[in-house]
């Protein structure tokens, strides 16, 4: 029997596209993220009827809004990716700029949502449900300024690989966030 190494089988860590630091730093705050979600519903356990009135204060369409921003972002992202490999680098850098743009709009909602929620006089201690919501929500907001900054160094170094990375973290950004959305602004 002859073996050929043309064609080496596929998986391992060196399939993963861009960096695996990169992979170990996004499986570590999926964790982190998914900790925070099994003890948000941990203790909604204790207290449905609680968290389903505290959940009223929200605002849902808001939320919904910003699934839909950072979805698109996401898309914008992936596409640099593709763009990039083409070697169309400028195109690739303003839908890279599309991603970021969107990722403001993102926290320019978020800022209004928590001036609104402020303004109703709700703070981390008027309920453990929102003590979860601001963590939970501030958390991820911190992250998508964080992906911005990234994906501004990655448009400013925009090797393909870089650009993978990057976009790798703002899908993880994506990711956490439509976690979070159905598990905060939607269960009754």
């Amino acid at each position: 029997m002859v073996r050929t190494t043309a064609n080496p089988s596929p998986g391992g860590l060196d399939d993963l596209p861009g960096d695996l630091m990169m992979w170990v730093l996004i499986i570590s705050e999926l964790l982190v993220f998914g900790a925070g979600l099994a003890a948000f519903l941990g203790v909604r356990i204790s207290d449905p009827a609680g968290f389903a009135e505290a959940r009223t204060y929200l605002h849902p369409t808001l939320a919904g809004i910003n699934t839909v921003v950072l979805i698109t972002s996401g898309f914008l992202a992936a596409r640099s990716v593709d763009l990039r490999q083409q070697d169309r680098r400028k195109t690739a850098r303003i839908a890279l700029t599309g991603a970021m743009t969107l990722g403001v709009v993102f926290l320019v909602i978020k800022a209004i949502e928590y001036a609104d929620t402020a303004a109703q006089g709700i703070s981390t201690e008027t309920h453990p449900f929102f003590t979860f919501y601001y963590l939970l929500t501030g958390f991820h907001a911190m992250h998508v300024i964080a992906g911005i900054v990234i994906l501004a160094l990655v448009a400013w170094k925009d090797t393909p690989r870089n650009m993978e990375v990057g976009t790798a973290f703002w899908h993880m950004v994506d990711l956490v966030w439509v976690l979070l959305f159905p598990v905060i602004y939607l269960l009754a």
